[in-house]
């Protein structure tokens, strides 16, 4: 191998990056918690991105919808206004037909959560006394009440100081939390004024310091991922909005009750993909089962058969041809985020597994084609 200025500077760079990388992984726990410090200082920021993705969907439709001039300074503002008071007015909106049927709920549970453990405690005894060998087994239980109640005050008297310092700690947490949001959403407000600007920015950045090739390749990524959620985003909504519909529409239709309150609670849980609307039926069983069993056991039934309807028609249909996904990879997706990281990896798996699908589709196309070329070349020859 010729040894010259170029191949000399390769294995300097060799050299320092086998440094860098035994540096790390000498002290990957200093850096990891390092990493973890400056995520935290940048998380409001983080957070006000978001904020401003999810807010420039609706924000985008609305801007093209103002009979307002393109040139218009006040175009950009409005349409951010009109923004924030559709967001606050659907939040508004939902909480006060759910606050009535709410107050409703709880009133009503006040009178049958007593009849329920009335009759609770009726069948109890006929069990007991249609199975003495209960009773009996129950009887012969015996328990160390001295012991029992020295744990417990030994426990309350070491848990008061942790209790206070507890309480303490979750009311730093509460303000930083507001504190986090306040300046998450003038980030995100300042971003959606400035888009335009601060694309260009970037853009100019990107041609600075990469290759033209590089540049016009990541912002084509760049621009599929940003399309790509802004059609997920759009798909959910729309998903739970058609999902909290149906279910209200059949409880009113079987004349169960609560179908307002389960209906718009279904809807919100449904933002989470797929398995969200379980959370809905748990409280919504639970409410029936108060009021009267047998209709506890309707809705189970009834949400079984309409989740089947969703999981396998709508929402693969909705969301999967929103982001440009087939079914079955929307649910692979689903899976594979849920079991990562939870909720937040199924609401990130579907359109980031669209756009690694989008991405590879147009690589195995390109090379298929590039295959092809030297064959038809041939054969012309011939």
């Amino acid at each position: 191998m010729e040894i010259n200025d170029s191949t000399i500077k390769k294995i300097r760079g060799l050299i320092v990056f086998a440094v860098i990388v035994v540096v790390a992984g000498w002290n990957y726990r200093s850096l990891f918690a390092l990493a973890m410090k400056l995520m935290g200082f940048i998380s409001p920021f983080l957070l006000g991105g978001v904020m401003a993705f999810i807010l420039n969907v609706p924000m985008r439709r609305i801007e093209q919808l103002l009979p307002v001039k393109e040139e218009s300074r006040i175009r950009r503002p409005l349409s951010l206004c009109l923004t924030l008071v559709f967001v606050i007015g659907v939040l508004l909106l939902v909480i006060f037909v759910v606050m009535p049927q709410l107050f409703e709920t709880v009133l009503s549970l006040q009178n049958s959560i007593p009849a329920f453990l009335t009759g609770l405690k009726e069948e109890a005894e006929r069990l007991f006394a249609q199975n003495p060998e209960i009773a009996d087994y129950i009887s012969g239980i015996q328990i160390d009440w001295k012991s029992f109640l020295e744990k417990v005050v030994g426990f309350l008297s070491e848990g008061a100081g942790t209790v206070l310092s507890s309480t303490f700690s979750a009311a730093l947490s509460i303000i930083s939390g507001m504190t986090t949001f306040i300046i998450a959403l003038v980030f995100a407000i300042y971003i959606l004024l400035q888009k335009e600007t601060l694309s260009r920015q970037i853009q100019k950045l990107m041609r600075a310091f990469l290759p033209e090739e590089i540049t016009l390749r990541t912002l084509e990524v760049l621009t599929l991922v940003s399309d790509t959620f802004s059609h997920f985003l759009a798909g959910q909504c729309l998903e739970a909005v058609i999902l909290g519909s149906m279910f209200f529409l059949t409880l009113s239709v079987f004349r169960l009750p609560y179908g307002l309150l389960i209906g718009v609670l279904i809807a919100f849980t449904a933002l989470i993909p797929m398995f969200g609307a379980f959370i809905g039926c748990a409280i919504g069983a639970f409410l029936m089962l108060m009021v009267k069993p047998l209709d506890a056991v309707i809705f189970l039934i009834i949400f079984f058969v309409l989740q089947q309807v969703e999981g396998n028609f709508i929402y693969p249909h909705v969301v999967g041809s929103s982001v440009g996904l087939p079914s079955i990879w929307v649910l692979v997706a689903v899976t594979i985020g849920g079991s990562a990281m939870g909720i937040v990896g199924m609401l990130v798996f579907i359109p980031l597994c669209s756009v690694v699908y989008a991405i590879l589709r147009g690589i195995v196309n390109e090379r298929l084609e590039k295959k092809r070329r030297p064959k038809t070349k041939h054969n012309s020859t011939q």
